[in-house]
């Protein structure tokens, strides 16, 4: 068992070194990573100003969804990551007050890499650019 943890952790950690952008979902009322929360990223399109789903996805049993886009999708602009933490406290029969989280950022260099990670509670969360 402690092996093929191993092997899954590696596993996650050589997919979030070929994506530039990962997110990282902690439940910190379990103190656990919050699995199975559906989440979407968008970019703001530059002439029309409206936000363009790329990616819908869902964190792992770790809490990750480590490849939210590949090196060539990634280019200069804004960027929002929509977390539906409403649906996630309902499955865990929670009640919250935030139905959904959004994260609007900005990639200046699409050359870098860029995490993003949430901490969740159901009454308040927390982000930071992560490394």
């Amino acid at each position: 068992m402690l092996q093929r943890q191993l092997s899954s952790r590696q596993g996650s950690s050589m997919e979030s070194k070929s994506s530039p952008l990962t997110t990282h979902v902690l439940d910190t009322t379990s103190g656990l990573p919050a699995h199975g929360l559906c989440l979407r990223l968008s970019r703001l399109e530059d002439l029309t100003q409206q936000w363009t789903e790329l990616r819908k996805s869902y964190t792992d049993p770790d809490g990750r969804c480590p490849v939210l886009l590949t090196p060539g999708q990634m280019k200069p602009g804004t960027y929002k990551l929509s977390f539906d933490t409403e649906a996630y406290w309902k499955k865990r029969g929670q009640e919250s007050f935030y139905p959904y989280v959004e994260v609007v950022f900005n990639i200046a260099n699409e050359t870098q890499k860029f995490h993003v990670p949430l901490l969740l509670s159901p009454w308040s969360y927390t982000t930071y650019r992560g490394s």
